[in-house]
């Protein structure tokens, strides 16, 4: 069907198409088009996906994927009540040195001139209130489960660890919340374009493409702090050299200011980890998929003290200098 599509609305006839990630990529002319559907996502946070694009690429990023318009000069189309937007990117092989650092301080950069004022995909101030909530949900979950009886092993695994992490969870907001009393953001603080989730592979393993529905507005270090737990839970034993210069790369474009130590600290505090696998867990329907995230919780489990570890040594790991820097501890993690 979308062969169809792009002949019917878009005048785009593929020479061949891939897979790549959760992606359809149609190649045409050297350029490679993605045709997403858009059914269950506003208009709204479409318009503003389209600005953020469109201001990367008048900056010039050459990887950023831009909106294309119909036969009928619309962004976006139905066929049987279904909507879809076409993306298009210019083919582009990835780059011969990788430097996911340095690429991300520019990408951070460009996005930093937007002006166009965000609601939908804005995350800025709001991680404080996104923590409560979330743990809030949890909670309820697992006093249900408490006063349920659990029958599974993942439910006694999940009673006996939620207090622990509920605890991690309050230190994260606590250190949050200090952070904005506490310190004062500087110019590298403002607002710019960032991922959802941005690891290693977010761009693409074989060809770089920025994809505005990877995208939010937030602080940069949202980036950052998950870059960084990806790697950590990636490699867990060889993710000291990466880390370290990732970091290095991107602070050579845009040093890190006290603040943003603080915001990325707090946000490697909170375990998402955990509460990502839960949550999974529970709206899965797939029992092949509850199995294995079972094994990943007990893995987490196992884990515990490397990763207090890791949380503890942070600053030292980062290499952070601490002249002019006012980072405080977590003592329970130092002792």
């Amino acid at each position: 069907m979308s062969i169809d599509i792009l002949k019917k609305f878009f005048n785009i006839t593929p020479e061949k198409s891939f897979l790549e990630g959760n992606y359809v990529r149609y190649m045409h002319e050297n350029t490679l088009y993605t045709l997403i559907p858009v059914t269950t996502i506003q208009e709204e946070q479409l318009v503003e996906w389209y600005e953020m694009s469109e201001h990367l690429f008048a900056q010039g990023d050459r990887y950023v994927s831009r909106f294309v318009s119909s036969k009928d000069s619309k962004f976006l189309i139905t066929v049987n009540d279904e909507d879809f937007c076409l993306l298009k990117n210019k083919y582009h092989s990835l780059p011969r040195k990788i430097n996911h650092g340095r690429k991300l301080a520019k990408f951070h950069h460009r996005g930093r001139s937007l002006r166009t004022e965000l609601q939908n995909v804005s995350r800025i101030g709001q991680w404080k209130s996104f923590w409560e909530k979330r743990l809030d949900q949890m909670e309820k979950v697992w006093y249900q489960h408490v006063q349920n009886h659990p029958d599974h092993e993942f439910e006694y695994l999940f009673i006996d660890s939620f207090p622990y992490y509920m605890g991690l969870c309050e230190n994260a907001i606590q250190y949050l919340v200090d952070t904005e009393l506490d310190d004062t953001p500087q110019l590298i603080d403002t607002g710019t374009i960032c991922h959802e989730r941005f690891n290693k592979n977010t761009w693409g393993k074989n060809h770089w493409i920025r994809n505005p529905f990877d995208w939010v507005y937030d602080h940069a270090t949202r980036d950052l702090a998950e870059w960084i737990r990806d790697q950590y839970f990636r490699n867990k034993r060889t993710f000291l050299p990466d880390l370290q210069q990732f970091l290095r790369s991107y602070q050579s474009i845009s040093p890190l200011s006290s603040f943003s130590w603080r915001l990325l600290y707090a946000r490697l505090l909170f375990p998402l980890h955990y509460f990502e696998c839960i949550e999974e867990y529970f709206v899965t329907g797939s029992e092949h998929r509850k199995i294995s995230l079972e094994e990943k919780l007990k893995q987490t489990l196992r884990d515990t003290e490397d990763y207090e570890r890791f949380l503890g040594d942070f600053f030292q790991i980062a290499e952070i200098p601490s002249r002019g820097q006012n980072l405080p501890r977590v003592e329970w993690l130092n002792s």
